[in-house]
């Protein structure tokens, strides 16, 4: 008999994400009651969003309670349906955590289709993180053709498609992304302009000959440093999408950003964002992320993890930038 595999949250790490912060137990596999369906998860997205949730912090959601399932988006296939709107067979996208099993009243999940794209994409370039660089730049920063678009993690699963966003719009792309391989990926594949190497060391210096006509739009995933270099070359009335602080998600002291002067001199408009905030925009993203993908108008790339018991090591190496594209664990 098959058993559910959890990977629960054990305790709430102080600093950097540990393994010993998890804990994974083998349970019965649940039963569906009337009304509900249960799901067989073949793929397990990780996202930075997971280390706040981690933390008792005050935040946008409800964080993981000690001994509960971590959260996370995942796509599957219904193995047993007692639901009139989904029958056995399909495949789901929808938020059921870190476990192979999980059983669902279907809120919050969507039938999706494998023969467009593949299923894996339904949680990187067409499901949440597309939408979020879709939503962000497009609503958000609204860039003009020939303006300069600026994204920090730019090889992320969130920042190579804002560049090729970008591109589509007209606009130069640049990207700030950590090495020299991940520059060239946003270069040579994803079709950035240009790619800033943020530790060679010369990074104000660097963003100034990448962006020789200054910056019209930000779109901000890293804070910290990165962000404070990248407020130094914005231009007068630029918009700024603020959608990650990836450098503070494991401070232990929050950074204290130097260049706030930077948004008052050149009138700068920022906006915070979650992008499940824009239910209304949402879907509409995604349709159009599956249909630029369908065409090849969009490229990515996932680095995949395998099995269950692989997903906190993959999470904190995410969380350290080890990851190029999309992270994702492959459950089956």
């Amino acid at each position: 008999m098959p058993k559910n595999i959890q990977v629960q949250l054990a305790n709430r790490p102080t600093g950097p994400v540990e393994e010993s912060n998890f804990r994974i137990v083998e349970l019965d596999v649940p039963k569906p009651a009337h009304g509900e369906i249960l799901v067989k998860n073949l793929w397990l997205s990780l996202d930075p969003y997971m280390r706040g949730r981690m933390s008792a912090a005050k935040s946008y959601a409800k964080g993981v309670e000690i001994g509960e399932v971590m959260t996370g988006g995942t796509v599957g296939q219904v193995v047993e349906s007692n639901h009139p709107k989904f029958k056995v067979g399909d495949h789901v996208v929808g938020s059921l955590g870190w476990q192979l099993y999980a059983v669902s009243h279907g809120e919050g999940l969507t039938v999706i289709d494998s023969n467009v794209v593949p299923l894996s994409a339904y949680l990187g370039v067409c499901g949440m993180p597309g939408a979020t660089a879709w939503i962000g730049l497009l609503e958000y920063c609204a860039p003009k053709a020939g303006e300069t678009v600026l994204v920090s993690a730019a090889s992320g699963a969130v920042g190579g498609v804002v560049g090729q966003l970008a591109k589509l719009q007209g606009c130069r792309a640049v990207g700030i992304a950590g090495g020299p391989k991940k520059c060239a990926y946003a270069i040579k594949e994803l079709g950035f302009d240009a790619c800033v190497d943020y530790k060679a060391g010369n990074l104000i210096d660097d963003l100034k000959a990448a962006c020789p006509n200054g910056v019209d739009n930000l779109f901000e995933n890293v804070g910290g440093e990165v962000m404070d270099a990248a407020f130094r070359v914005l231009n007068p009335f630029s918009r700024v999408a603020l959608c990650g602080l990836i450098s503070d998600y494991s401070a232990t002291e929050p950074y204290g950003t130097k260049m706030i002067r930077s948004l008052l001199v050149n009138r700068v408009r920022l906006q915070g964002f979650i992008v499940f905030d824009r239910q209304d925009l949402y879907f509409r993203a995604i349709s159009q992320l599956v249909k630029l993908v369908s065409q090849r108008k969009i490229k990515y790339h996932e680095t995949v993890a395998e099995g269950i018991h692989s997903a906190p090591k993959a999470f904190m190496g995410l969380l350290k930038g080890d990851n190029l594209g999309k992270q994702l664990v492959k459950l089956s």
